[in-house]
């Protein structure tokens, strides 16, 4: 991996880290493109990365984190459950789930459909919950669908907005209950590799400079994203993301059987 590559995967993870499309998803096919095998060195930094994301969102919603105590504890119960899936089956996720393609692109068009269909129901005009009105039970019940994004290609954040969309709360209040989990859980993933795989990082120097130039690139392009994203919600649904995952899913599809 060189710096121009380490730049184009940063960008790539602080557009797509807090949208709901799948940032590891993107990831992969990034790598794909960009001649990037799965090395052990980019499968780390894939996930270290996502620091930069993380500090994005403390950068916009740092006050809202202090001053809101409650939201933040509903935040850690929804994050037990993603980290026990994370945990239990971390090796079969990384093993077997990011090397098979054709489920990912399955996967990736089956949530797009999800959104379609969710966006055309009754549910989507009976959205009138603020965060404050979350429970306990509602903040675990999330954590357990946002589980499902361990899977390349749910999107962390789309399993989440879709789950208190189920719960009948507002797109944009949503938006930013899965912004503020994302710390806790992206957090840990990157803190979790970074332990196993510290040998790596540090066998050669220039690998934490691509980590800092990945970091520094999805931090900037995370900020900016967050911000259109809220604004976008107040006045759009989500159906643009649905038809985007089908259309990114087909034409994906068809590289791989053209290539071959």
């Amino acid at each position: 991996m060189n710096i121009f590559q380490a730049l184009i995967l940063g960008l790539v993870e602080g557009l797509t880290e807090y949208l709901p499309v799948s940032s590891t998803f993107h990831l992969i096919w990034a790598a794909k493109f960009l001649g990037l095998g799965q090395s052990e060195f980019q499968k780390v930094f894939e996930v270290v990365i996502q620091s930069g994301a993380i500090a994005a969102v403390l950068a916009l919603y740092f006050k809202d984190i202090i001053n809101d105590r409650k939201l933040f504890t509903k935040v850690l119960v929804s994050f037990v459950p993603t980290a026990t899936v994370g945990l239990v089956f971390y090796k079969v996720i990384k093993n077997f789930f990011f090397g098979n393609l054709f489920l990912q692109l399955t996967v990736f068009a089956l949530v797009g459909l999800i959104f379609l269909a969710v966006e055309k129901s009754q549910l989507s005009n009976k959205l009138s919950r603020s965060l404050k009105e979350i429970t306990y039970s509602d903040a675990f019940f999330v954590g357990l669908i946002q589980a499902l994004a361990v899977l390349p290609g749910v999107s962390r954040a789309g399993a989440v907005i879709l789950s208190l969309m189920y719960l009948k709360v507002k797109r944009q209040d949503a938006a930013k209950y899965s912004f503020i989990l994302a710390i806790p859980t992206l957090l840990a993933a990157s803190v979790f590799d970074l332990i196993k795989s510290r040998q790596t990082l540090l066998s050669d120097s220039g690998n934490l400079t691509l980590i800092a130039v990945g970091l520094i690139t999805s931090f900037v392009s995370a900020l900016v994203v967050v911000k259109w994203f809220v604004r976008f919600l107040q006045s759009h649904d989500l159906r643009v993301f649905g038809w985007y995952r089908l259309a990114a899913a087909g034409l994906l599809g068809l590289f791989i059987l053209f290539s071959r």
